[in-house]
């Protein structure tokens, strides 16, 4: 059975897509009276120049049914079913809309809840592509989907954290905390969600945190990949890779993506971070 996967704007991998032979289905961004299609029409640097001239603050919105009816119908002219990997239903609708769209195909469609964002979904999709050309069948890939999902790790941190407060994407508390003296928020996404995973005081500590969480993870694990993730411009990573590179641990760099529009509505600029799974 030949499998064709489908994704979302949010896994980043716009730069890939082609390469992967995946499809990717843009959520919308819908700031100063218009909508975008994520990716397609309007990037963070959009986002972040008119927020600071006084935009209103933008907000999102998931693919409609018939968006992915259309993708679903294009993949299924190549392939027997497809496997549509997306974001995290406790962030975005996404995942809704995608199971009434497979609805109209009956036993062609399986979609799969990633519970991450950005390089989490990427390195999944990724995941799978790698596991369907070694030969693999859709029910060896799920059950890899479902322990990566059940076993990574995801750290990043912020510029600021009124974008997510404003948004509704964590609470209040935290948000406050985010801006008081010099703190740096470090999140997580747990079970589908933001969540604070510590704080630090300057870019610096907050650096040293996500690295020394990162080797604690890794403890006993012979090999990781490891996506990173970032907004604006690489050079905001930079250092944060070489910090990670000098830690010594047994990884495989896989991708380094900006993340596009539609999460950058919700963290706002200044945004870097990693996610990894072990082999």
């Amino acid at each position: 059975m030949k499998v064709a996967i489908v994704t979302d704007s949010t896994s980043d991998l716009q730069a890939r897509a082609a390469q992967l032979g995946v499809e990717v289905v843009p959520l919308y961004v819908n700031f100063q009276g218009k909508i975008y299609k994520d990716w397609v029409e309007i990037t963070p640097a959009d986002i972040f120049a008119g927020v600071a001239a006084g935009a209103g603050m933008p907000s999102t919105s998931q693919p409609s049914p018939a968006d992915f009816k259309a993708a679903y119908e294009r993949a299924l002219q190549k392939a027997d079913h497809v496997l549509s990997i997306h974001i995290s239903s406790k962030l975005s609708g996404t995942v809704g809309s995608a199971n009434l769209a497979a609805q109209e195909f009956p036993g062609r469609v399986t979609v799969f809840d990633s519970l991450a964002a950005s390089m989490g979904i990427g390195m999944m999709v990724e995941r799978a592509r790698e596991l369907l050309d070694q030969g693999a069948d859709l029910k060896q890939v799920l059950v890899e989907l479902e322990r990566i999902r059940a076993d990574h790790i995801v750290r990043f941190t912020l510029a600021t954290l009124d974008y997510l407060k404003k948004n509704g994407r964590i609470g209040g508390a935290q948000a406050l905390l985010g801006g008081l003296l010099g703190i740096k928020p470090i999140l997580t996404v747990k079970e589908g969600k933001v969540e604070a995973a510590g704080r630090a005081r300057g870019e610096k500590k907050a650096l040293a945190e996500m690295v020394e969480s990162l080797k604690t993870w890794a403890a006993g694990r012979q090999k990781i990949r490891i996506y990173y993730l970032y907004n604006a411009e690489e050079s905001d990573v930079a250092a944060f890779k070489a910090a990670v590179q000098a830690a010594g641990l047994p990884l495989e760099e896989r991708i380094t993506s900006s993340i596009g529009g539609v999460i950058s509505t919700h963290t706002g600029p200044g945004l870097y971070g990693y996610y990894a799974y072990s082999l």
